[in-house]
């Protein structure tokens, strides 16, 4: 009997702990409300949106019929972070979700990228391509009207090989907000902008 009850209660045990585990996927219509906060007001009602199914997969939650593609807040994240970008971007962003999901760490995902970029597999945009970021707290996060009061914006403009020379700007920020290149040279050089805190 003692047998039995050890069992049961290990039983309970592992299936309350899956409970709390359990990630909870927002209605699609918070996701989309959330994802397109960093955008530009005018570009917000058009612009595509990935988010999560309720198994947690990432799916197009929105088609878009403007320049924008938007990411909703990943559940499996601590915080809230979310991004809209540049169309132009999406074959870079799309192979760095695929490489994550295959288990690719950032320095993995860096060189492959790289490598597919220089064999023509990856095209990067020819000018500059915009990205905005939008990211705050679990804590300032209201997950019944998709609104984040202590969200913060960071700007990322994609200029593939750029370098500090051809844009005379510096490779690290002296001041909060002003714009630097990071990654300065490499098929991912982009232009920081921000935070402003």
């Amino acid at each position: 009997m003692k047998t039995k009850i050890c069992i049961l209660l290990t039983f309970l045990g592992a299936y309350l702990t899956a409970q709390e585990n359990t990630i909870k996927i927002l209605p699609a219509e918070i996701q989309i409300k959330t994802a397109v906060l960093p955008a530009p007001e005018a570009d917000k009602e058009a612009a595509m949106v990935y988010g999560y199914d309720t198994t947690g997969n990432m799916v197009v939650l929105r088609q878009g019929s403007n320049n924008l593609i938007c990411l909703a807040d990943d559940p499996n994240k601590e915080g809230v972070s979310v991004s809209c970008y540049s169309k132009k971007l999406e074959p870079f962003m799309k192979r760095g979700r695929e490489l994550t999901a295959e288990g690719k760490n950032f320095k993995e995902k860096r060189e492959i990228r790289g490598m597919e970029v220089a064999q023509g597999k990856i095209q990067m945009p020819n000018e500059p391509s915009m990205a905005y970021i939008y990211y705050g707290s679990e804590a300032g996060y209201n997950p019944d009207t998709g609104e984040l009061a202590d969200g913060q914006f960071r700007y990322v403009i994609y200029t593939p090989f750029a370098t500090t020379e051809s844009t005379g700007l510096p490779d690290k920020p002296h001041a909060k907000g002003m714009p630097w290149l990071m990654d300065p040279g490499t098929f991912r050089a982009h232009i920081m902008v921000g935070p402003f805190n």
